[in-house]
């Protein structure tokens, strides 16, 4: 999932609309949203981030700073006009790259699968496999593996895999898989359409796998233990 933050909703809507076309998660926040949702959001949510987009803001220093604090996810700035001392200034406050507007979607994401590759920041594109060494989850828009054959799934199922796998042994409530799935921050919880999608995601890798790699509490989450 990718944060957008921009004062314009029209700019934030814009890239989150982009990104949603490719497949990927996204919310726009203003730069007080975002600084409230640092504050709010667990840890591991902020740590499952893939990356930050930071356009007009009133000080994108302290932006930066804040959101360095908490995450390693890379930064990079939106800049609509070709300034050296603006972009040398981004580069001190910790921003990871700087690209200038307009820039389609596909080359942020890109952009920030470098930045990671090169820091060695996030989680690998292939994570290990589960206890077994059947079971393989991907984290770059790729369908899961089992004993080397492709289980193809729908979006929203994939997103909720992903997720489980990237906290690989902690357990996550409801709500929390809803705003990473969902990228909104603003919507109560349907715990119903979690239920459903986790409901038909593990009855399929049970079918596969002969075993089921998600642990459900009830009233407490799901913990990815495969």
């Amino acid at each position: 999932m990718y944060i957008v933050v921009d004062e314009r909703q029209s700019v934030t809507d814009h890239y989150v609309a982009g990104f949603g076309a490719e497949g990927v998660k996204a919310q726009g926040l203003a730069t007080g949203s975002m600084k409230r949702w640092l504050d709010a959001t667990p840890r591991i949510d902020v740590e499952a981030i893939d990356g930050f987009l930071i356009g007009d803001c009133a000080d994108r220093a302290s932006c930066t700073v804040a959101i360095r604090s908490l995450s390693r996810a890379p930064i990079i700035a939106l800049n609509e006009t070709r300034s050296l001392e603006q972009t040398l200034a981004l580069f001190t406050a910790g921003i990871d790259d700087v690209v200038r507007k307009p820039v389609h979607v596909r080359e942020i994401i890109a952009r920030a699968t470098a930045i990671r590759r090169r820091t060695g920041r996030g989680v690998e594109p292939a994570p290990a496999p589960d206890r077994a060494g059947r079971l393989k989850v991907y984290t770059d828009g790729r369908d899961p593996e089992i004993d080397g054959s492709c289980l193809i799934l729908p979006r929203r199922e994939r997103h909720i895999l992903e997720y489980l796998a990237k906290n690989r042994g902690r357990q996550v409530t409801k709500g929390q898989i809803f705003t990473a799935v969902y990228g909104d921050l603003d919507t109560s919880v349907e715990e119903s359409v979690v239920e459903g999608h986790i409901s038909k995601l593990r009855k399929k890798l049970r079918m596969r796998l002969g075993y089921d790699p998600i642990e459900a509490k009830r009233l407490a989450g799901y913990t990815f233990v495969g």
